[in-house]
């Protein structure tokens, strides 16, 4: 039966044939003719060249000059919005820029870092038993299903404070600026990194979903965060623990959107997923 694809074929490679004869005819025939083709494309290629160039460094300008005026009106829209808020900043696990980029971000909108905690990635249930004793989570040593409701508390009382967590920091936190309580709104850091053991990682899994829980719980605004580079991302791993999130808080749009949800914004913003940029303006900070 005759298939429309044979003849398709057939006439591709008739076209083939007939334009390598030609060039081969062009090749033998006129070598002037080809050694002009070849300068013409010679020159054109530099002219595109050229102009690619000149477009380049065009953009470069455009991109400095929209990036000075991002950096310069940073202050101005954000300026006041935290006024006398106090901020925490916990990490589930090592960043050593957090604080920077967030403590940036904070600078002109009148609120402060009160804290910055590290949440160690090894979860000791001895260790953290033996600093909660008189509590029923000196039973954590042989009950790992303690170990949600026991992170739900410190969640809580990163927040509102309390004599848990108080107790049991040294073997809970690898390091801690500043005090807990009276926060008004929370940063929270993921670096994804996990115990080899797998035991281990899905203990520590347990522990950052109930602290997290505890802190979304606790009424203040919960922000998760990330750099435009950080790979893997945790965005989802924020989106699933009910939490607003920012992917790209080093730069000034992740910063603003920063500091609006800890205004009372909601939702994912940045620079994947096809996330919004910036959420709406909200409120005017306090007087």
């Amino acid at each position: 039966m005759f298939d429309f694809r044979y003849h398709a074929l057939s006439l591709a490679a008739v076209f083939i044939a007939l334009v390598v004869g030609l060039l081969l005819g062009v090749a033998i025939g006129d070598k002037e003719l080809v050694s002009s083709a070849k300068n013409d494309l010679r020159e054109s290629l530099r002219r595109d060249v050229i102009e690619a160039s000149g477009e380049r460094d065009d953009a470069r300008a455009r991109l400095r000059e929209q990036e000075q005026f991002i950096d310069r009106s940073y202050p101005i829209l954000t300026g006041g919005k935290l006024r006398g808020r106090r901020i925490g900043l916990v990490m589930l696990g090592e960043d050593d820029d957090a604080p920077k980029l967030v403590g940036d971000a904070l600078e002109p909108t009148g609120g402060r870092l009160k804290v910055v905690t590290v949440v160690r990635a090894s979860v000791d249930g001895a260790k953290i038993a033996e600093r909660a004793r008189g509590t029923r989570f000196e039973a954590l040593a042989r009950d790992d299903e303690l170990l949600a409701d026991f992170g739900r508390r410190i969640g809580v009382q990163i927040v509102q404070g309390g004599k848990l967590i108080g107790a049991v920091r040294e073997a809970l936190l690898r390091s801690l600026s500043g005090t807990f309580g009276d926060l008004d709104g929370v940063v929270v850091l993921r670096t994804g990194d996990k115990p080899k053991d797998e035991p281990a990682a899905d203990r520590l899994d347990k522990l950052q979903d109930a602290i997290v829980g505890g802190l979304v719980g606790s009424g203040v605004p919960v922000v998760g965060i990330e750099t435009r580079q950080r790979e893997p991302s945790q965005v989802s791993w924020y989106r699933e623990r009910d939490m607003s999130s920012v992917d790209n808080v080093d730069e000034a749009a992740g910063r603003a959107a920063l500091v609006f949800v800890l205004a009372g914004a909601d939702g994912s913003f940045g620079r994947k997923g096809g996330v919004p940029l910036l959420p709406p303006v909200v409120g005017r900070g306090r007087p």
